[in-house]
């Protein structure tokens, strides 16, 4: 077993608290995929490089730019303004109106806390426009909003 294997298992055995089922079947699950990790073994650049492409397959982000071609949208119902609404089969938080690239937003391109970063919201607000080709993002933008002060009392 190599390295990376125990040294895997000494930290996922840190998150097991009493007799935490769940837990210890997540572990299981994470170790077999450290194992195969090991297995082909990576190291220094391909190690990087094989880990950014499966941070974002499994985060379900595409890992070439979205080009906005037709093949890439499904129709998807409107039920705000009775435009033609799409969507991207590449990336399900792309979308266009009425057929038309120069409408194209990404729904998650903006995260909201306000109370300092301690909790975070998204909102019609979040979104941002799309020019292709567009790279999805890893992570959205933080914005931490002024405190007013004010209460909702």
């Amino acid at each position: 077993m190599s390295n990376l294997v125990e040294w895997a298992k000494s930290e996922l055995d840190r998150l097991v608290k009493d007799d935490d089922e769940l837990q210890k079947a997540i572990n299981k699950d994470i170790l077999e995929i450290v194992e195969k990790f090991s297995e082909q073994g990576h190291s220094g650049f391909s190690a990087s490089y094989a880990l950014s492409i499966i941070k974002r397959l499994l985060d379900w982000k595409p890992i070439t730019p979205l080009t906005g071609e037709e093949s890439e949208w499904n129709d998807v119902p409107s039920y705000d303004d009775g435009s033609n609404t799409q969507q991207n089969k590449r990336c399900s938080a792309v979308f266009r109106k009425n057929f038309d690239n120069s409408t194209a937003y990404y729904i998650d391109g903006k995260v909201f806390s306000d109370d300092g970063g301690k909790t975070w919201f998204t909102s019609r607000d979040s979104r941002v426009p799309v020019t292709f080709p567009y790279v999805v993002p890893e992570k959205p933008e933080r914005i931490i909003l002024e405190n007013t002060g004010q209460s909702d009392n």
